[in-house]
């Protein structure tokens, strides 16, 4: 049966409510049109470069159905958009204004999954198998055809590689069996479960469901044993130490800066890389891709924009310079903190641009992971004691944070769906949230650490001081670092130190991912998207369930990796699979609230404020950009507002 994109999730009707009004701003065709064919529009450089033979005509380069963008205004062509990175390690920053070319795609709304490289698909009655229909006569962006075959390449031979990867992607993965893909024709693939998987079009949607679409066979062959016996070689001849290290520096990954460091790697962006993201570059550079496979409204082949910049700074300051003084054309990564909002009102005028709304998806701001699964035994048994983990909570003041740090703007939280969601769960969202230090005294006196030493801090069973450090990033999130200074004065009145360890951002993935850290701090997600990404309700976000990654390593590979995790996190680890599995919307509600019934009695985490709404700027003749949208890793803003159609009005 052909059906129309479909969503699966009770979190609907929530979204609905929240974030109506987004889809204002660019109405998203999901079939072909014929529009494209009767105007057949494209950029004046590539014209030229049509009628001096160096490209094939425009209807050479479309699809036979293009995807059709109804755009809230037409645009024109022409311009260089300038947004800024921090540093060498932000590559999801480019992530998330390029990189949304999956097989289906988030509406405006985050309500709905609609069609994007694939131009349909049909489920069958126990969503066992999907069957995506391609886009025929689709090419790369170095003019080769996009088939199936590089579908199946990219799962088969790679995502499903276990020396590139060492457990298959979670999202390709359903009660530990991961997808069998099968070519039906050129532009025909069928994904096949062995258990139903109604979760599935909603996590391709992801950024992490970007695997099918992410490497050109053609091209990334070559660097594959399978296709180049030669190629471990040819590894050792670039000094790397083996084929999938080799792989990985041709063809990037999905969340690293080799994604965006091979100007030769083909892609399906709207803008393709001229100017790598590699070491020591103070910019990264992308120009429009002459094969992309989208038009508007009109039939003009997009991007109307001819170039992105993106301007590498070594501090948030330097961007937030670049801000006020009219240089940066869409921004709101790491600029975005309330403290930085008064100064952007207030420069409008001079700087050139307006406020935009980013509405938080997430559940909490500033979320500590205490490493329960930590390589020093001591240090594990005191993180793994639930009661000490509540008495740092009610230790924490977070009327305090709220007034200091988030001007007001937030109420005390751990995590869980945000109010108003039908799963929300008092119990896992508000307990232990309490400012109470005689309670967290008497608590930590009850557990084996009363004796203090002469500057009063406590001390552990084996008599050294209870000292721990807390990793964050400041560059990313300044606000954390401020949340934190106050965090340790809290918790030095109840006897506990603390270290603020403000570290890079490459620094502070290499410490989690070899499981070095003490404890670590991050935006709780989950708050609107509790199915797409529940790193803080169980373990099983590769590098961002810090509480215990061993365990998620466990959970992903199927028993085979990491630390076998305790019962609770066993339940719901399965509770998770069947609620993926099942498109009963009230069944997989009730499995949902097993889960954070679960959560709220283990208390892994510690939550300090709901997350708050966010902003960013965008220049005045900057056009089509919504005036306010979600913020999630899962609507890897602004990319589902399509970037691709924003374009400049002459000045």
């Amino acid at each position: 049966m052909n059906q129309a994109p479909r969503s699966t999730s009770p979190r609907n009707a929530q979204r609905r409510q929240v974030l109506k009004g987004f889809a204002g701003a660019v109405t998203l065709a999901g079939v072909g049109s014929t529009a494209w064919a009767q105007a057949g529009k494209e950029a004046p450089a590539l014209a030229k470069l049509v009628s001096d033979g160096k490209l094939p005509a425009l209807a050479q380069r479309l699809p036979s159905a293009p995807l059709v963008i109804q755009a809230e205004k037409v645009g024109t062509y022409g311009g260089a958009l300038r947004r800024g990175l921090r540093g060498s390690a932000d590559h999801n920053g480019i992530l998330r204004m390029v990189g949304n070319q999956g097989l289906v795609r988030w509406n405006m709304a985050f309500t709905e999954v609609l069609p994007c490289v694939a131009s349909k698909w049909d489920v069958n009655a126990n969503s066992t198998e999907f069957t995506f229909t391609l886009r025929p006569g689709m090419k790369w962006s170095d003019g080769k055809p996009f088939t199936a075959d590089d579908i199946i390449f990219s799962i088969e031979d790679c995502a499903k590689n276990s020396e590139l990867y060492k457990s298959v992607p979670s999202t390709l993965v359903i009660a530990n069996k991961p997808a069998v893909v099968t070519k039906l024709n050129d532009t025909t693939v069928k994904f096949t479960f062995a258990t139903p998987y109604a979760l599935f079009l909603e996590q391709l949607a992801t950024p992490l469901g970007q695997y099918p679409t992410l490497f050109p066979k053609h091209y990334c062959s070559q660097f594959h044993p399978k296709y180049n016996p030669n190629v471990a070689a040819q590894a050792k001849a670039a000094n790397l130490s083996d084929w999938a290290s080799l792989f990985r520096n041709k063809c990037g990954d999905i969340e690293i800066p080799a994604r965006w460091g091979n100007v030769d790697k083909p892609t399906l962006d709207p803008w393709v890389v001229t100017e790598a993201y590699s070491g020591g570059v103070t910019r990264v550079v992308m120009e429009r891709n002459a094969y992309f496979w989208q038009v508007d409204q009109t039939g003009q082949q997009l991007p109307y924009i001819d170039r992105l910049t993106f301007s590498i700074a070594q501090d948030v300051e330097s961007l937030m310079l670049d801000a006020l003084s009219g240089k940066l054309d869409i921004q709101e990564r790491h600029i975005d903190s309330l403290q930085n909002k008064p100064t952007l009102s207030q420069n409008m005028q001079k700087g050139g641009y307006r406020l935009i709304e980013l509405v938080n998806a997430g559940s909490q701001q500033v979320q500590i992971y205490l490493n329960m699964t930590h390589k020093d035994a001591k240090m594990r048994e005191m993180f793994a004691n639930k009661e000490f983990r509540q008495a740092l909570s009610l230790g924490m003041n977070r009327k305090e944070i709220i007034d200091l740090v988030y001007l007001g703007q937030s109420e005390p939280y751990q995590t869980g769906p945000r109010p108003g969601h039908p799963w929300f769960n008092e119990k896992l969202s508000h307990q232990f949230t309490k400012h109470d230090p005689k309670l967290a005294n008497e608590i930590l006196d009850r557990i084996g650490y009363s004796k203090r030493d002469a500057q009063k801090f406590r001390l552990r069973p084996d008599g050294q001081k209870v000292f721990f450090s807390i990793d964050v990033i400041p560059t990313l999130y300044p606000d954390a670092v401020d949340t934190l200074e106050l965090v340790k004065r809290h918790w030095a009145e109840i006897g506990i130190d603390i270290k603020v360890n403000t570290i890079e951002r490459a620094l502070y993935y290499t410490r989690g991912d070899s499981n070095d850290h003490d404890a670590a701090v991050w935006p709780g997600p989950g708050g609107l998207d509790p199915m797409l990404d529940a790193r803080d309700y169980f373990a099983q976000h590769a590098q961002g369930s810090r509480y215990a990654i061993p365990w998620t390593q466990w959970y992903l590979s199927g028993g085979k990796d990491g630390q076998e995790p305790p019962a609770s996190q066993k339940q719901r680890m399965k509770l998770y699979d069947d609620a993926r599995a099942t498109a009963d919307l009230k069944r997989r509600g009730e499995l949902m609230k097993q889960v954070f019934d679960l959560c709220a009695d283990a208390f892994e985490t510690i939550g300090v404020c709901l997350a708050v709404n966010s902003f960013g700027i965008a220049k005045n003749n900057l056009q089509n950009v919504p005036k306010s949208y979600p913020s999630a890793w899962s609507w890897p803003n602004p990319g589902p507002a399509m970037p691709q159609q924003f374009f400049f009005t002459r000045s």
